[in-house]
């Protein structure tokens, strides 16, 4: 696909890195089939490569109204198109800088929506004060230490999962001990930067980022051996740390060994010898979140520990189409989350399970909404 930058665009880094990306689509549509909000809306615009067509033409120096913003910001950032593109385009990358460029436009009521819902949810000050009202569930065991330490991890806190599920971070602790590692977690101030960057506040998500990759690096050259997310969307966007930065930029090296070292929990287990663990046998579906199939690259990852703890996975319609949740999402597009919160839930509940399991606090919370079977992450069917 051939653009023709605008003037404004031709010496700007990200005008570029935009420009590079749209012309390795070849417009064959294969995306369409699965975005999840062009099979509901039905409108190419709503697919990746109508959105793609729409930042071109914001390149190229056309007007951009507030329906071609709506369109952006319907997309779900859930990249099951980068898993069906034959071409590798990186569109993930892309949509972030296009509703970075087309930011500036939106009107004043929009900026102060999303500035106060991203600071709201970022802010453990403020987010600790409501937050405790959603509580979906409450530590139920003793906390664990090894009996011998044979090796030391960085235990990525979260902004929310503190306050609305502390008991996944409390099992992962438990798992950790009882296989001989220390779990050292984060504070919970130390956000990934996710939120700030998905609604175009690069400035905000940089100053966080950085602070990270200082100090988890000099974590990692002290002997850690490894930086453990509970939550995929975490996880997803600290292995994409390395892409913020250009080769030349100091902190280019020190993002690429802290994206390089960061692994999903399932991904750190996988690994491990898991016959020492004892989980509790119950009938359980699971939702692969988009942003470990999708944007970690890592299908199949937490079915495959679970059938190596003794559990028998159903397969799920659908399994890659997003639940809805997509971060900040469900608050700003909850007619469309909900559609397809119910579309998952139907897809979950076919075999009756007695428990619903996934890997992502905001998948967790999103479904939970929508259905009376419990819903958890996978990680506490070990909590015993």
């Amino acid at each position: 696909m051939q653009t023709k930058l605008s003037a404004q665009f031709i010496d700007n880094p990200k005008g570029q890195k935009a420009e590079d990306i749209i012309q390795s689509c070849v417009h064959c549509g294969f995306c369409l089939a699965t975005c999840p909000t062009y099979q509901v809306l039905g409108n190419e615009l709503d697919s990746p490569r109508g959105r793609i067509y729409l930042i071109k033409s914001v390149l190229e120096g056309n007007d951009f109204n507030q329906d071609s913003i709506q369109h952006l910001d319907q997309c779900l950032t859930c990249r099951a198109c980068e898993t069906t593109c034959p071409s590798g385009v990186k569109y993930g990358e892309l949509v972030d800088i296009g509703r970075e460029l087309i930011e500036p436009k939106r009107v004043w009521w929009q900026k102060l929506y999303r500035n106060t819902v991203r600071l709201a949810l970022t802010s453990p000050r403020l987010f600790n004060i409501v937050g405790r009202l959603f509580r979906h569930s409450s530590i139920q065991t003793a906390s664990l230490i090894p009996n011998e330490v044979k090796s030391r991890v960085l235990l990525l806190t979260g902004c929310v999962q503190p306050t609305l599920a502390p008991n996944i971070n409390h099992v992962t602790k438990n798992v950790l001990a009882k296989l001989g590692i220390e779990a050292i977690e984060t504070k919970q101030d130390e956000c990934c930067g996710a939120i700030d960057h998905h609604l175009s506040a690069p400035e905000s998500a940089l100053i966080k980022i950085k602070d990270n990759i200082d100090h988890w690096y000099d974590l990692l050259e002290s002997g850690i051996e490894a930086i453990i997310s509970t939550a995929s969307g975490c996880g997803v966007m600290v292995k994409d740390y390395a892409t913020l930065f250009k080769p030349e930029d100091p902190y280019y090296q020190k993002a690429l060994k802290v994206s390089n070292k960061t692994q999903d929990l399932a991904e750190y287990l996988s690994e491990k010898d898991l016959s020492s663990l004892k989980p509790k046998q119950t009938d359980i579906s699971y939702h692969a979140p988009c942003t470990l199939q999708h944007g970690q690259k890592l299908p199949g990852l937490v079915e495959s520990v679970l059938a190596k703890l003794g559990y028998q996975i159903s397969s799920i319609t659908d399994s890659h189409l997003c639940c809805g949740s997509a971060g900040t999402y469900s608050i700003f597009q909850p007619t469309i989350s909900k559609q397809l919160r119910n579309n998952k839930i139907q897809h979950l509940s076919e075999s009756n399970p007695d428990v619903i399991v996934t890997a992502n606090i905001g998948c967790l919370m999103h479904l939970s909404k929508g259905t009376a079977i419990p819903v958890k992450h996978w990680i506490e069917l070990l909590d015993s």
